[in-house]
């Protein structure tokens, strides 16, 4: 069988918390090029899920592969270079400018870096462009800063980053509906005009409905 590019798939994955577990036995195919959204309802293991689908958390058993290769037997620079994240509560140094984080995004990533930086500038395909990121958000003092302006900080950050794959957390977290709205059209025109594939955690059916072209529903089994 012939693997789609950018494919993320899991195999028996169990993902736990000490003993708890939260993600069992799962075996999931998310199709590269495609938008898909992670829905269910609270603490039922959508963020979960995406961090083990972003070597943040280590499986307990079971694989993630990314177009067939096993994500923790990959070099992690060759893992950034693919993959952009952006994680649920990202933690900030409060002396930091708003202009500097989103900076942060397109450089390469050290050898042993976890996959949150993304490709070298320059490297665009198609209509992406990693200035975009620093475009849709305002500069400022991160002190300065209130939780929806923090969130589309991040998620400029994220957008900077410039990969192929793109993973979000609850990328629309203390954002108006407008601003909800501005988000998920960019993500929308990230994946038509630039070809990203795109994995996104949402809370709100009818917007996973609208903008994925695959849904997974989680189930809460506790």
């Amino acid at each position: 069988m012939t693997v789609k590019p950018d494919q993320l798939a899991t195999a028996g994955l169990q993902l736990r918390y000490g003993d708890r577990v939260i993600v069992d036995g799962l075996d999931l195919t998310l199709p590269g090029g495609a938008v898909t959204a992670i829905v269910g309802p609270n603490a039922c293991g959508k963020s979960t899920l995406l961090r083990g689908l972003t070597r943040l958390l280590a499986p307990a058993a079971g694989t993630v592969t990314l177009d067939g290769s096993d994500i923790h037997r990959m070099p992690a620079r060759a893992l950034a270079k693919r993959l952009g994240l952006l994680p649920q509560q990202p933690v900030t140094p409060e002396a930091i400018t708003v202009e500097s984080l989103v900076r942060l995004g397109p450089v390469p990533a050290p050898a042993d870096a976890q996959p949150l930086v993304g490709r070298r500038p320059g490297r665009r395909r198609g209509g992406a462009d990693p200035d975009r990121g620093r475009r849709s958000c305002a500069t400022g003092r991160w002190t300065n800063s209130r939780g929806g302006q923090r969130q589309r900080a991040w998620i400029a950050l994220a957008l900077a980053q410039d990969t192929d794959l793109l993973l979000l957390d609850e990328p629309t977290t203390f954002l108006d509906l407008r601003h909800q709205l501005d988000v998920l059209d960019l993500v929308a025109d990230l994946h038509e005009e630039a070809g990203r594939t795109v994995v996104m955690v949402l809370h709100d059916l009818g917007q996973a409905a609208r903008y994925a072209d695959h849904l997974v529903v989680l189930k809460d089994v506790t």
